[in-house]
């Protein structure tokens, strides 16, 4: 487990690709229990651990997962998630690029559960929720595309499907049409960064998640560190 921020009240962990955060029908150890275990070792604690959920990133995806280790930061955070009082930035590798190298994604999202899918629209549709996001190219390799997302809204599986809408599926991404998975089976989509106000010293804080040990993730890193 990678922890990339900690203090009295937060744990901030970048997830791997495969992970959960909760615990679901598959039965596998969700993040959740992960964190609770490493702390209990860490400061040697008896009983319980209090590990709160605060937010979730499907499956597929990589990077910040923020947890609540107290009940005061688990509710304050849970609010700021709620009323879009903390900015995550994600970066997607797609292997077209965009149109127009920047711009707003406006779509209205309907959630199929049966298929665990959504389903974007650009007029609004029965059920639907509306969707926006803002895109950057930031970098390309000869296959390939970087893009920088910032998330206005969070929607099911808004930025997947937003993206394969405009005709940049997300590598690895069967599910809204790649014609290949990953071969650790995940999708490349990483929660890169996140700012908030901490929800206990009120200290603005900035966490970014290094990218998955893979080489076209590290090439493009290295690109934008440059």
């Amino acid at each position: 487990m990678e922890v990339i921020y900690e203090d009295n009240h937060i744990i901030v962990v970048n997830k791997n690709s495969s992970e959960i955060v909760q615990g679901d029908k598959t039965g596998d150890t969700p993040l959740s229990d992960i964190v609770k275990s490493w702390l209990k070792e860490k400061y040697n604690k008896p009983g319980n651990v209090f590990c709160g959920v605060t937010h979730r990133l499907d499956r597929p995806v990589s990077g910040i997962v923020i947890f609540a280790k107290t009940s005061k930061a688990l509710s304050r955070l849970n609010e700021m998630f709620r009323d879009g009082g903390i900015k995550k930035t994600y970066w997607a590798i797609t292997k077209n690029a965009p149109a127009n190298t920047e711009g707003e994604l406006k779509h209205w999202l309907v959630r199929n559960e049966k298929q665990n899918k959504s389903y974007a629209y650009d007029t609004e549709k029965p059920k639907s929720k509306l969707a926006i996001l803002n895109y950057k190219l930031l970098a390309h390799s000869e296959r390939y595309n970087l893009l920088e997302v910032d998330l206005k809204t969070g929607r099911h599986h808004q930025i997947r499907c937003q993206l394969a809408k405009m005709g940049c599926v997300i590598k690895g991404d069967l599910k809204y049409g790649a014609d290949r998975s990953n071969p650790d089976g995940g999708i490349s989509l990483h929660a890169r960064q996140v700012t908030f106000t901490h929800p206990v010293s009120k200290e603005v804080i900035t966490i970014v998640a290094p990218v998955p040990n893979d080489a076209l993730w590290k090439e493009f890193e290295r690109q934008m560190t440059e």
